[in-house]
């Protein structure tokens, strides 16, 4: 079957281990399905696999991608949960939590093969291509906002990096769920696109706020961290999933966490339920997957460049047929 895989692992070069071709198709095993792929998205999960964080030298080729929606052996339209061994289902009961690609093959092939646990049934108000951006980047935001931010309808949280996958889901969501949403992005085009999407305010990244926020969500790390501290009510909470920027900031604001009591909290993915319940939301509601671009599988490289370049706004899908 056609794939596209990682087959080395480069730190500084990361696209030159990224190839497409033949692979050999899932096989049967215990506990587990096949799902034909008719839409998958990227994530930086993927850009991370290529360096090398979370998919050792030992474990190449690795068919690389995370997000998948599709159809089952008996012909349902499915989207997947990316977490393998969260309950020991098809896995050893030993064997640690991990993400889709790290021990198991993934989802930019015309086939993945997954615990039968992991999947879901697609809402039919769902394209598979919005199907498909929901359990990584847009689960992780749903986590972060309503079970680990802890935010109520009314409250005020910070968006850092507008334009990326988590962040751009934390808006479109917290605006759903009638929280008042501030984004920050270093691109005008991107702060135009935030508004459009309906945060109050969208500014550049260390800009003063008009007021301090219950809340931030964080996945840019070092270059905004002191701002997002700072950004806080005393008692608040950021809740960080991610670091594109790195993961040591120059100034950890360690006084002002304690002095006004803030709360860092963090996140990582979401459990099977909260996926159900984020189908369910978008469903219910009409909101939807914002998209960046979508491409055929055998363009993927284009792809991975637009996410390297951090030119998307919004998920890039691939698809099949």
């Amino acid at each position: 079957m056609f794939a596209v895989y990682a087959t080395r692992i480069d730190r500084d070069q990361p696209l030159s281990g990224l190839e497409s071709g033949e692979r050999p198709a899932p096989e049967a095993r215990p506990g587990w399905s096949t799902v034909d792929v008719r839409a998958a998205s990227l994530n930086h999960h993927d850009l991370w696999s290529l360096r090398g964080i979370g998919l050792p030298e030992d474990r190449l080729p690795m068919i690389l991608g995370c997000d998948a929606a599709g159809v089952d052996e008996d012909g349902n339209e499915v989207v997947l949960h990316s977490v393998i061994g969260q309950t020991g289902h098809g896995v050893g009961p030993k064997e640690p939590r991990s993400i889709l690609t790290e021990r198991y093959q993934g989802t930019f092939a015309e086939q993945v093969a997954v615990p039968t646990w992991n999947i879901l049934p697609k809402p039919k108000e769902l394209s598979f291509e919005e199907a498909a951006c929901l359990p990584t980047a847009w689960l992780t935001a749903y986590r972060m906002l309503f079970t680990n931010a802890g935010v109520r309808p009314g409250d005020s949280v910070l968006v850092q990096g507008a334009g990326g996958g988590v962040a751009t889901a934390a808006i479109v969501l917290g605006k759903a769920a009638g929280l008042r949403v501030l984004a920050t992005s270093r691109d005008e085009a991107k702060r135009k696109r935030a508004l459009e999407l309906g945060a109050v305010e969208a500014v550049e990244p260390g800009a003063r706020l008009p007021q301090r926020v219950d809340a931030v969500i964080e996945t840019v790390g070092a270059a905004t961290w002191s701002h997002s501290v700072k950004s806080l009510r005393p008692g608040g909470t950021i809740v960080i999933s991610g670091a594109t920027s790195g993961d040591r900031p120059s100034h950890a604001e360690l006084t002002r966490i304690f002095f006004l009591e803030l709360k860092v909290v963090g996140s990582t993915m979401g459990t099977k339920e909260e996926l159900e319940d984020l189908l369910s939301f978008c469903a219910a509601t009409g909101v939807r997957p914002v998209i960046d671009e979508v491409l055929p599988l055998d363009r993927a490289r284009e792809g991975f460049e637009r996410l390297e370049s951090g030119g998307q706004f919004g998920k890039i899908v691939l698809t099949n047929g």
